[in-house]
């Protein structure tokens, strides 16, 4: 049974890494969702206050991450706030729309329609913002892939 328990921990984490590349998955809640599977398994004893401060705290981080590099990549490229706005809705409607290069051209597209709609900017800047918005997502990728990795970490320093 041990092995079917632990199979099920590694899916709902390897589902969190899935996360990072289509944000529809909530990669948060498959982590937590992997540790109180732990918990409700085996043992909740090796997570104290300081474990589920520290996870929090990467939580935030991960939220902060992904949005900061988001307007970086965006704002970088002389982006505004549609362009950051649109990135996003992109990110979230292009795989959907585009089912294999959405998650990279509905953030581009998505900013530089935002830019040409809302603040009227001649094409060639948009589509530089546009290029911004897509290094901000491959560079919130590589961040909150390395705080995953550490939450994951932390969990089996503790139970193993």
């Amino acid at each position: 049974m041990e092995t079917i328990y632990w199979t099920l921990i590694i899916i709902l984490f390897v589902l969190a890494f899935a996360g990072l590349v289509f944000p529809i998955i909530p990669s948060v809640l498959f982590l937590l969702g992997g540790f109180i599977l732990y918990g409700a398994l085996f043992s909740f004893e090796p997570f104290n206050w300081l474990f589920w401060t520290i996870q929090g705290l990467f939580v935030l981080l991960l939220f902060g991450a992904d949005y900061a590099a988001n307007m970086i990549g965006v704002k970088k490229y002389g982006g505004s706030k549609a362009g950051v706005w649109g990135s996003t809705i992109g990110l979230l409607l292009g795989p959907f729309v585009i089912p294999v290069l959405g998650i990279l051209l509905g953030p581009f597209l998505g900013a530089i329609l935002a830019e040409l709609a809302v603040n009227k900017k001649n094409l060639n800047d948009a589509i530089k913002i546009g290029f911004g918005s897509v290094i901000g997502f491959i560079s919130s990728v590589a961040a909150k892939s390395v705080i995953q990795g550490f939450m994951i970490i932390y969990f089996l320093i503790l139970v193993l």
